[in-house]
């Protein structure tokens, strides 16, 4: 086989040099060479790139896999029965108590189901429909709630039901006016008194990602061409663009930013409206599950990341990069990042696979030789771990959705996409990846003297990402010749966009924020109806009082107070002003520190946003504190570390 796919790649060579090439995917086209391989019509994604690392990263990768005679088990795709893929993506959702005989928690499901947007409900509906009419052909007798009592039909002012049936050209007014009141609810109905509406006042340009109105609902809009204010005729959104995050005056949400609970909610908020975005923009959205193989319980290549970091944790607690993946990382780095054809010219293959087997005998007993290592050779190493792992980096699951990202019509909308993909990686590949993203970043910085441009890094490191051994050979090899361009642009666009790729859309935040209001009122009136069903009227109201008096009575109106209880100063009373921000607070606090409080920098410690709306929430510097404070007037504020 390795013989077949290097003569293969050496004909790919020879027929791109002659003008053209045949990619074959199902079946066999000539494509010119300069061809665009994504629908977004933009000419800059061959123009701009030369597919020639790509072609020679695949035929080392070949060469590697060639020499190494152990046989990787293969990942075998589970085919899901009809319904199956709607009723785990349901379990996904948090939506199982929509079809599951044990139905959970249905009114926090319901008070879910109720901060979704127009597109976000579709989504949910389209899969229930299709789970509802599987359990029906099966004779199952599970008792599923009709989609018409989840989502209750909206009426125009005259009182008629939206039918979802009607033309597009019939409703789209109505549903501009529909997606703008959906929005606005989003936006404003958390304590805000702005009434225009964010989508006809928006001062977003081309170039900006905005994250306040949902991907979903965008799409929508443009589909509709109802905002053509916003959207223009797609000029600038091509692969040069270099698109950016205007400022967020509530403060910026980072992966990481966020307490575990409120994670849970954005991870199912993500899956939601990813899903959406895909079905407005009529892309396939499937996630894929394979069955359970054994894999290797110790060592260092081929292990899961889960077992790397249990059995690098007992070194290091706290780790959450594999300490292997840091170490071959720092050793490029320490040899310098200005050697030509870094990441590119590959190590001596023969001496690849004998320090490989050197590092899984020694690694951990901390007898290695690292000064035995050259740097291609580590370069090489580093290529290897990211291929070896039994399941990819970017998860069986989503491998296929982040390869199909290519496939939607706008670059601004394949950002979009990759956002919400990075959100809803499991906590130890996101983690790795960012690692990933910013070792490759450092390499371009240094691309005037190692030669390694965006365009040359994404075309060496996309086939080791997106093409997997593991997966059986047939798809792969599909997909290494099939999307090879098109992977390569998404590559690009990871490297290059990883600091928008790591933020939480502010519209999932303040989904999350209206979810925990409506939790709980709901909370308050179950215990108050409690309290009255055992006569305690009196005590309840006593303990009210009690609640209220330290918010109310020490803390003047436009005031808050600061709680840092591991610095010298533990509380601060803080007026609010219109310029104050996070880092000013923090900044206060540490010019009281005195002699006997261990020695603090600034990028240590961190204002935390704490209850009311949000569980817990990290705020960057650059979060205007009067803005935040209308948003979540309830809420506590801690200066802490993030270790702490």
């Amino acid at each position: 086989m390795v013989t077949v796919v290097t003569k293969l790649v050496h004909y790919l060579h020879l027929s791109r040099r002659s003008g053209q090439y045949t990619m074959n995917h199902d079946d066999s086209k000539r494509i010119p060479d300069g061809a665009s391989f994504d629908r977004s019509g933009s000419q800059d994604s061959l123009d701009a790139m030369s597919l020639d690392d790509f072609w020679k990263e695949v035929e080392n990768i070949h060469e590697t896999r060639g020499n190494n005679h152990e046989e990787r088990q293969a990942i075998v795709l589970k085919e899901p029965d009809e319904g199956e893929l709607e009723e785990e993506w349901l379990k996904e959702a948090g939506l199982s108590n929509l079809f599951a005989e044990s139905t959970g928690d249905s009114q926090e499901s319901m008070v879910f189901l109720s901060t979704l947007t127009r597109t976000q409900k579709a989504a949910v509906e389209k899969r229930v429909e299709t789970v509802t009419q599987t359990l029906r052909k099966k004779n199952k007798h599970h008792q599923i709630p009709d989609v018409r009592d989840i989502f209750r039909p909206q009426s125009d002012p005259k009182g008629k039901v939206c039918d979802r049936s009607e033309p597009s050209a019939v409703r789209t007014t109505e549903s501009k006016n529909e997606m703008q009141d959906e929005t606005k609810d989003l936006k404003f109905s958390l304590g805000t008194n702005e009434q225009k509406s964010p989508l006809e006042d928006m001062p977003f340009s081309e170039t900006d990602i905005n994250l306040e109105i949902p991907f979903a609902e965008q799409a929508a809009n443009l589909k509709d061409n109802s905002v053509g204010k916003i959207y223009k005729d797609g000029a600038g959104d091509t692969l040069r663009t270099n698109f950016r995050l205007p400022k967020d005056k509530t403060g910026t949400t980072k992966i990481g930013d966020l307490a575990p609970q409120d994670m849970k909610k954005v991870y199912s908020l993500a899956l939601i409206e990813l899903t959406a975005l895909y079905d407005v923009l009529g892309t396939e959205f499937k996630q894929q599950k394979a069955a359970k193989i054994k894999t290797k319980d110790c060592g260092l290549f081929g292990v899961p990341l889960s077992v790397l970091l249990e059995q690098d944790q007992k070194k290091v607690p706290g780790t959450k990069i594999p300490l292997i993946f840091q170490k071959l990382i720092s050793q490029i780095e320490e040899a310098t990042l200005e050697t030509e054809g870094l990441l590119r010219i590959p190590g001596v293959a023969t001496r690849v696979k004998s320090l490989c087997q050197e590092l899984e005998a020694k690694f951990y007993e901390g007898t290695f030789n690292w000064e035995n290592v050259k740097q291609h050779d580590a370069a090489s190493l580093l290529k290897l771990f990211i291929r070896e792992l039994p399941q990819p980096l970017l998860t069986v699951e989503y491998l296929k959705a982040f390869q199909d990202v290519q496939n939607l019509p706008r670059k601004k909308q394949q950002l979009q996409a990759l956002n919400l993909l990075v959100i809803l990686l499991p906590e130890a590949n996101r983690d790795t990846l960012k690692v990933l993203l910013e070792f490759l970043q450092r390499v371009i910085d240094h691309r005037e003297k190692n030669k390694m441009t965006l365009n040359n890094v994404a075309m060496v490191m996309a086939p080791n990402l997106f093409t997997f051994q593991g997966l059986g050979s047939k798809s792969i090899e599909q997909s290494e010749f099939a999307m090879a361009a098109g992977t390569a642009n998404v590559m690009r666009f990871m490297i290059q966009y990883q600091k928008l790729l790591w933020t939480i859309p502010k519209f999932i935040v303040n989904q999350v924020r209206k979810q925990n209001t409506e939790n709980q009122k709901k909370e308050k009136k179950d215990k108050a109806m409690k309290k009255l069903l055992k006569k305690m009227a009196y005590d309840r109201e006593k303990h009210e009082k009690q609640d209220k008096a330290p918010n109310d009575a020490d803390v003047p109106q436009g005031v808050i107070r600061v709680q840092a209880p591991h610095l010298s100063k533990v509380s601060m009373a803080i007026q609010l002003t219109e310029d104050l921000k996070a880092s000013d607070i923090v900044a206060r606090f540490l010019s009281e520190k005195s002699g006997n409080v261990q020695t603090l920098k600034k990028e240590e410690v961190f204002l935390y946003e704490i209850g009311g709306n949000i569980g817990e929430r990290c705020l960057d510097d650059d979060t205007y504190m009067k803005d935040l404070y209308q948003l979540n007037p309830n809420a506590e504020w801690v200066i802490k570390s993030k270790q702490s």
